[in-house]
This record gives structure tokens, sequence and C-alpha cells, in this order.
């Protein structure tokens, strides 16, 4: 099968991810933090360096201040949980994913949090004046993403993280689809929320947030960490403050193997390519009758993701034709209405999305291409 959904998690994940993993169940197989024979410390330095390494590869200088999760789901659910106070207000673009909007809902639903959307273009534009009357109320924290699930296009994170700066608004970027692809400017962000299985190359089940100095926002889960074993309290130091219960090791020896692969091959290297099979594609596509992209036009930058729009056509006929000659990506809202309404596309239920990845080929570009005009004529 041809796979162009990578947007929804990496395939095939980075040579020697499914190898690290087994050699980990086989050879250690040993929770951190919970021992000191010599399986118990094998794991702990496996954590130790998944830890130092992601830091690295995100731009982070202090290692601890960088979690663990299970997604970058959870990790945005821990800021917006721990961080909003009950009363409080949230600002946020409309190309958040659910995973800021439902949370959010859930907090003005139970908690009286309110929240201000600043409209975005599919282009990842903020409507000047929007922004600006936002930045002049208080705020108890701002949610950007990083680059939209749904077109590929990149946000202003830094002119918008030195806005925050000004009004002392701490800044929440969901990084999900950006990391792995860009390089993500770091000062001003309060925190960063991430996936390990998506432009990292990693396993699913990997994920994390990295939260600047001064930030401590109330954990979600409460329970063992393998340290201060003699208290009832959750620890407040950082990391054990938000490691409650065994993590995902397994996962983690993937997500090293696949930092082994990015650095060996060259992370620009792998954008160049990602960058050149979205034009491609683009550029055939947009050849074809009644289909546009809402999104970044060819040629400028990007994550490697691209959504169609196909006039008269019903779009879920369109994605069952391609995965009945096998091919696979993804139609429809993409858990992101709010970023569908925003661009224009909510009515016709989404849009066709295309993510291509490392693995992808220039040949299997072409088949796309060549499966939608067979398609629509």
């Amino acid at each position: 099968m041809i796979y162009l959904d990578n947007a929804a998690t990496s395939h095939p994940k980075a040579p020697g991810v499914a190898e690290a993993m087994v050699r980990f169940m086989t050879d250690t197989g040993a929770s951190p933090g919970r021992g000191t024979h010599t399986l118990a410390q094998a794991a702990d330095r496996l954590l130790f360096s998944a830890r130092e390494r992601c830091a690295a590869f995100l731009g982070v200088t202090e290692p601890d201040r960088l979690v663990f999760t299970k997604n970058a789901t959870e990790a945005l659910n821990l800021v917006l949980m721990g961080q909003v106070p009950a009363g409080g207000s949230v600002i946020l673009s409309s190309l958040e994913h659910n995973a800021v909007m439902r949370p959010l809902h859930y907090l003005e639903a139970h908690r009286g949090v309110r929240h201000s959307q600043i409209p975005f273009d599919a282009c990842g534009r903020p409507d000047p004046e929007s922004l600006r009357t936002a930045m002049t109320r208080p705020a108890d924290l701002f949610v950007l993403t990083a680059a939209s699930n749904v077109t590929g296009c990149l946000t202003p994170v830094g002119e918008i993280s030195r806005l925050c700066r000004r009004a002392a608004i701490p800044l929440c970027v969901d990084a999900s689809q950006a990391v792995g692809h860009v390089t993500l400017p770091m000062d001003g962000v309060s925190f960063l929320c991430f996936s390990g299985h998506k432009g990292m190359l990693g396993p699913l089940g990997t994920g994390g947030l990295y939260l600047a100095p001064g930030f401590h926002p109330e954990p979600l889960l409460r329970g063992g960490t393998g340290s201060l074993s003699e208290s009832e309290e959750q620890p407040d130091f950082l990391p054990d403050r938000y490691e409650a219960g065994t993590l995902n090791l397994v996962g983690l020896a993937g997500l090293l193997a696949a930092l082994d692969f990015l650095e060996a091959r060259g992370p620009a290297s792998i954008r160049v390519r990602e960058a050149s099979l979205c034009e491609r594609l683009l550029g055939g596509m947009l050849d074809l009758p009644g289909v546009s992209s809402p999104g970044p036009e060819p040629g400028a930058a990007r994550v490697p993701v691209v959504s169609l729009s196909v006039e008269g056509h019903d779009l879920g006929e369109i994605g069952l034709e391609f995965n009945r000659r096998d091919i696979a990506l993804r139609v429809g809202l993409h858990c992101a209405a709010a970023a569908h309404r925003s661009i224009g596309t909510f009515g016709a239920g989404g849009t066709l999305r295309f993510s291509p990845g490392f693995a992808t080929s220039e040949e299997e570009i072409d088949v796309a291409i060549e499966t939608l005009e067979a398609i629509l004529t």
C-alpha cells in the first residue's frame, strides 16, 4: 500500500525502531527508578538518554524540564487543566486541534473558563486587529499550533511569543505537526507539547512536554515515581512531578533509535525531500479539474501536509476509491473542526489530506495524482 497519512502517524517508522523496542523487551524489560539491580539501572540509563537526546533535538538546554507523556494530547491536557485557574481566560488560534478544543470546552462548562479565538487564515496568518485586541486583555494562557494538521501551514510562533512576553501571557505551543519538520524558536515559549510518533518517526504512545522555568501546572496524575517512596505526597521536583506510574520505556527505546536515524540522515535533508514531494503533489493535483487546495501556495514554507477540495464530488467516495487502489490518505475533518470552520471547508465535510513522509517516493506521488485524475474522469 502507498501510505500518505503521515500526519496521523509516520509509517514506516525509522529504520532500527522496531529492533530497538524488541531489544529492550528481551534484554532489559525493567522499570526505571524502581530498583538498584542491573536491569533497573539499564532502564534508568535508557530513560536518561532518551530525555537528554529529545531535549537536544528540540533545542532545550535543561533536560529535566522535559516530561514524557503518552502523546501530545496528554501534554496539552496537562497544561490546560493544570495552568488555567477556574474563571480564567485562554486565547487561541482558530486552527486548533480537538486536543485543545475539547479540554477547553470542558473547562468552560465545568470551571467557568473563557476563551477568545483569533481568526487565522489557511496560510497560518492571524487577523492583525483581532490579535492586537486580544493581547490588550489579561489572559492566563495563549495556545497556538505551530503547524496546522489540516493545511500544513506554519504559524508565526516567534512573533506571537514576543507579543506574549510583552503582555506577560504564558504561551503553549502545540508542536505535534511541527517537530521533526521545522526548527521552532524556543525563546518565550512557556510550554511545548510534542508527539514522538509523527515527524520524529518514533513509535505510537510517545510524546512529551517542555516546561520553561517558573511554570509548574498541577499534575494530571499522581502516584508512584520511584522517588521519595517514604512520602505519600507527589514529588514537587521535575521531572517526577509529572511522571507518575511506569513510563513507556519500550516506546522510548524506539524513539531513541528514531533520533539516531534522524541525526545520521540529517533533519535538513529530510525536510528538503518532503518539501519536494509536496511541490510535486500540489503541482499535479492542482492541474486536475475542480481541484483546489486551501493552504500555502506551491513554493511556500509548510510541513508535509496537503489538503485538497474537489468541487462536485463526495470526498468520502473519493477516499474509498483511493483505499480500493491501495493508497492510504485521510478524508474528513481531521479532528480539527475549528480549523475547517476557519478556512471554509467545514460545510463540505472537510478535505482530502495527503501527507507524504521520508519513505515516500516520487513514483508514489505520481500514482496518487494519476489515481485522482482517474477517479474524476
